[in-house]
């Protein structure tokens, strides 16, 4: 625990070189291209399972060090949890990290749930990404900064966890860019994209012409409701690694 806690303050709240995020663009071409492999994909997989498993697991060691005290090696973030959309902009978000404090969107307000994560889960994944992708690269919402956010909290994930942070954010952003003209939010699904997209690497290198998305339309038993308000000193273990 201590050592990943190392190993997410190594990675996380590093603002001392924003440059590096500056220029990040999503190509055009790879983002249809996500966004049909999205699409395309079954609500869940049960091969994706495990991924989700492992990336929840991360997502809730995140939350700690987020919400931790800061004696204790935390940040000492106070997270809200709202009923509408909090930021109308990353600056104001950041203003209010920089303050120790955040708002995060209810999952449950959304009315989409999503097929594998409970909503306290949602909100937690959303709070860390919000301060470890958006806060940390300061970049926006837009699709540009979804993508440099992407990039920089990937950089917290596991290779395999990495893969389900994918779906999450760069395949549900893409959806809603290339097929809802941003007009609307794509249904959650629980599924892996081609691993390429998952790789850092190939960030605006035309990754098109890869193979389609993992489907299958297997059920699962509902996840633990982990809600944060709760989770400060809650075991890790009650967000399994196994595959459910």
């Amino acid at each position: 625990m201590r050592a990943g806690a190392r190993r997410y303050h190594s990675a996380s709240l590093d603002m001392t070189a924003p440059e590096v995020y500056a220029g990040v663009r999503l190509d055009p071409a790879v983002g249809a291209a996500i966004a049909d492999a999205y699409m395309a994909a079954a609500v869940r997989d049960e091969r994706a399972y495990g991924a989700y498993a492992l990336f929840c697991r991360e997502t809730v060691q995140q939350y700690h060090l987020l919400v931790g005290r800061v004696e204790f090696g935390g940040l000492g973030v106070a997270v809200r949890v709202v009923d509408e959309d909090p930021y109308a902009d990353v600056e104001s978000m950041i203003d209010d990290v920089l303050q120790r404090r955040l708002r995060v969107w209810a999952s449950a307000a959304t009315a989409n749930p999503h097929p594998y994560l409970s909503d306290g889960e949602n909100d937690m994944f959303r709070a860390v990404h919000d301060v470890f992708g958006h806060a940390a690269s300061g970049r926006g919402f837009d699709q540009h900064g979804e993508e440099a956010a992407w990039l920089k909290h990937s950089t917290m994930y596991s290779p395999l966890a990495r893969r389900a942070l994918t779906t999450e954010t760069r395949g549900q952003n893409c959806a809603q860019i290339f097929h809802y003209a941003g007009a609307r939010f794509p249904q959650q699904k629980a599924v892996l994209l081609p691993p390429a997209f998952s790789d850092p690497k190939l960030v605006g290198t035309g990754v098109a012409n890869v193979k389609g998305p993992m489907q299958c339309s297997a059920a699962r038993s509902p996840a633990v409701d982990l809600t944060p308000w709760r989770t400060r000193g809650r075991s890790l273990e009650s967000c399994r690694s196994t595959t459910r």
